[in-house]
């Protein structure tokens, strides 16, 4: 797991070093005015389908039930499985496509109600949104083939995919500008072009492995296929809490004023790099293990494994958080603040990010914890939890808001999940699928001196070297912030016994010769 976990994280923090290059190039080219407000609408939309449908709630069934064909019945029974729902897959997603783009004022009058009535920003997240919205379709065939790779525990192409996405959409924007109306234009065009290259891409790499997967199959509806569709059905809650958690964001922060919606996008952008490379990794690694490993009996590997998932998704997690909490202000000015992105968005960018960064361990966990659930097959006890953090969510967002502006909508995302952690540990220990080993119990509090440690030095050593004026400096002072917190978190870790890296070193090469 662990080699998987850096496979996976490793091209994940390569495209999340890109899309900082590509979100640094939309922010001096749009700012946070108008034009960026109605394309992150467009590109939020089929994202947050993606994550339900593709993403979430289906990788929720397919994922184990394709793990345990492979290592159960083999390759062809596996084929069959995949080929059946990759049918389905396209003929559904081709019809909600299609309803999407013809219903598209209605349905931003839904999930983006604040813009309506505008002359400029709803018109135009209209048009954007009818050109990525096709995107949907590409990205969750491209979720399925990853999700077919991943039970084969071949990683690599699955995760560095992504990178595609922000090479074409910085190509598009420096390319195509010129020829179309706008910016977010050029944009939307690059997500669609992204979403064809990249499940072409996952389609040669599942060739490759031996295992050709075609999205024009014709499905056929054996039983196995009917239970991943009846897993996913609930998933679709208990998998996407987080995405419906999103979508309400969205809906509230466009009754804000302008700039709102790009506040938290940009915001939300330096929260993904964590998350993403620590929370998706872990998940992705250890859901196809888990299912393995309970599918043949290996009750105390699976034990193992998920603890393990825990103490590495914290010992990354914790240090992160602190660390963009402290560090807000400079990371932001330093990443952002040029062009049509002004001082006060910068300002009012970093309030949304230290509230995001309150979140960010409990967001990690989660990826941690659903495995447990999903792996043996049960999806409808995260759904159950799922409603009441999605209602639990808009409460506070409705009672922060007033006071905090954007702000409270980030805050109010980072208390639900730290709730809906709670539940769903609570529920595991209580079913006996989960216990705390003497490793962890050990580790946890380690990890946490050690991150304290660090936000301290980084607290004082950020008032030294900022302000500082100029793009070249900003940058060479935030390279010195980042690493004097790495050294400081990971010497201390290793001084207090959280982390021994020698063993993970060992782990690594044994893993790989």
């Amino acid at each position: 797991m662990l080699r998987s976990v850096f496979t996976v994280g490793g091209w994940t923090m390569a495209s999340r070093i890109l899309g900082f290059a590509r979100d640094m190039l939309i922010a001096s080219r749009l700012g946070a005015g108008p034009v960026a407000d109605a394309f992150f609408i467009a590109l939020k939309l089929p994202n947050l389908f993606r994550r339900l449908f593709g993403e979430g709630a289906f990788n929720a069934a397919f994922v184990p039930a394709f793990a345990g064909s492979f290592a159960l019945d083999g390759p062809a029974k596996a084929r069959a499985l995949a080929n059946s729902l990759a049918g389905l897959m396209t003929i559904w997603l081709s019809a909600l496509v299609l309803l999407g783009i013809v219903f598209m004022p209605q349905l931003l009058f839904v999930l983006a109600p604040g813009f309506v009535g505008e002359a400029v920003r709803f018109p135009l997240a209209v048009e954007l949104t009818r050109i990525t919205f096709p995107y949907l379709l590409f990205i969750c065939l491209a979720a399925l083939v990853s999700g077919v790779l991943n039970g084969m525990d071949r990683f690599g192409a699955a995760a560095a995919t992504p990178v595609l996405f922000n090479l074409v959409a910085m190509a598009a924007l420096l390319g195509l500008t010129p020829y179309v109306a706008t910016p977010g234009h050029a944009l939307a065009w690059g997500v669609l072009a992204s979403g064809v290259l990249q499940l072409g891409l996952l389609l040669v790499a599942v060739r490759a492995a031996g295992l050709a997967i075609s999205p024009l199959s014709r499905p056929v509806l054996t039983p196995e296929v009917r239970g991943v569709l009846r897993r996913m059905g609930p998933g679709l809650v208990g998998a996407g809490v987080t995405q419906l958690n999103l979508a309400i964001d969205i809906i509230l922060a466009s009754l804000l004023p302008a700039g709102a919606v790009s506040y938290l996008y940009y915001a939300d952008r330096v929260a993904q790099l964590p998350l993403g490379v620590i929370g998706a990794a872990v998940g992705t690694a250890l859901l196809p293990l888990l299912a393995r490993q309970l599918r043949t009996g290996r009750r105390l590997a699976a034990h193992r494994s998920q603890n393990r998932a825990i103490e590495l998704s914290l010992a990354f997690a914790l240090p992160a958080a602190f660390a963009i909490a402290i560090s807000a202000g400079p990371i932001i000015t330093t990443l952002f603040e040029r062009g049509q992105f002004d001082a006060a968005a910068a300002a009012a960018t970093a309030g949304a990010l230290v509230a995001g960064a309150i979140g960010l361990p409990a967001f990690v966990l989660v990826k941690a914890l659903t495995p447990g659930f999903f792996a043996r097959g049960d999806t409808a006890t995260p759904v159950k939890v799922g409603i009441l953090v999605v209602v639990l969510n808009l409460a506070l967002n409705l009672a922060l808001i007033p006071v905090l502006a954007h702000v409270g909508i980030a805050l109010a995302t980072s208390i639900a999940a730290w709730i809906n952690v709670a539940i769903l540990g609570a529920l595991l220990v209580r079913r006996r699928q989960f216990r705390a080993d003497r490793r962890l119990r050990r580790t946890v509090p380690r990890l946490l001196a050690a991150a304290v440690l660090m936000a301290l030095l980084l607290w004082g050593l950020g008032a030294l070297l900022f302000p500082v004026a100029g793009t070249l400096p900003r940058f060479a002072a935030l390279a010195a912030l980042i690493l004097a917190g790495l050294v400081t978190y990971f010497g201390t870790a290793q001084l207090l016994g959280g982390l021994d890296l020698r063993e993970a070193l060992r782990m690594l090469r044994r893993r790989s010769g």
